[in-house]
């Protein structure tokens, strides 16, 4: 189980993005993965399981304290890279991550039932194996499946010790995937949080004071930015195959646009509408 950590979510425009950029820089060094990359971001794939239910899905938008995310992080399809089985859950205000890296071409067993072997993993890593034993557990007793696949860039800074995080996300795009595959192509996704960058502040342990001053200079205030609940909102239980019908308001995105007033607050990480205040922030 990896350390607890605190996220906290913002959506901000590009021209505040530019200056979180350099607030940030003082503090933080840019993350490898991020150098010498086109805006300084790298492409982020996930496969998220739910039931016919959206059990997953209802869980975060109920606002439920203690509840859990099943998906694979990926960032190629290349044979032999791994792909991360993580169980991410939120106990209250506090996520904790669990994950095991996975061969590629052991993906579609695991995910169609059968126990990882040792010969499936990325590494002999006895965490990993244990992390991925946990996720097929809790997938086989909620009878979870390939539900939806999401595709983001990420700008990521790190500090040395890596207790401290901020990633700057865009274009977060979303599409059904039932299949047991862990695909990088796009066929007719939706396109989530258009014109908004979602900015994520995480730490462990001790919240860093320039924190609250980045958030301060920057007039930013916290909302919900649940990429898994945006994209099976706007794409639908028809789409994703589901029994149970999806939110039918439309999402923060479909009524907010870069320029309005944004919301200063949203049910914690689900960025459903009807939990919102509009105010200017000041």
């Amino acid at each position: 189980m990896q350390q607890s950590r605190f996220e906290l979510k913002y959506l901000i425009t590009e021209d505040v993005a530019a200056k979180v950029r350099d607030f940030v820089s003082c503090y933080l060094n840019l993350d490898e993965y991020s150098v010498g990359r086109p805006n300084f971001s790298y492409p982020v794939h996930s496969l998220y399981l739910d039931n016919d239910d959206l059990e997953i899905y209802w869980r975060t938008v109920n606002g439920d304290k203690n509840r859990f995310k099943l998906r694979l992080r990926y960032y190629t399809d290349k044979p032999g890279t791994p792909v991360f089985f993580e169980v991410k859950r939120r106990m209250k205000d506090v996520i904790l991550k669990q994950r095991g890296g996975v061969k590629q071409e052991a993906v579609a067993k695991i995910l169609n039932g059968q126990l990882p072997e040792e010969s499936d993993m990325i590494s002999r890593d006895v965490k990993g194996m244990v992390s991925v034993q946990k996720f097929f557990g809790l997938m086989a007793g909620l009878n979870a499946r390939p539900c939806t696949h999401i595709f983001y860039m990420r700008e990521a800074y790190v500090s040395d010790d890596d207790q401290v995080r901020v990633t700057l996300d865009r274009d977060v795009f979303s599409e059904p995937n039932p299949n047991p595959t862990a695909k990088i192509k796009m066929v007719r996704p939706v396109h989530s949080y258009k014109g908004f960058v979602i900015l994520e502040l995480k730490y462990t342990n001790r919240f860093p004071n320039w924190f609250g001053e980045l958030v301060r200079v920057s007039h930013v205030v916290q909302c919900g930015a649940a990429k898994y609940v945006s994209g099976v909102t706007e794409l639908g239980h028809v789409r994703l195959g589901a029994r149970t019908p999806v939110m039918e308001e439309p999402s923060v995105i479909s009524r907010y646009r870069p320029g309005d007033d944004l919301p200063t607050f949203a049910q914690q990480d689900t960025g459903m509408p009807w939990s919102l205040i509009k105010r200017t922030a000041s």
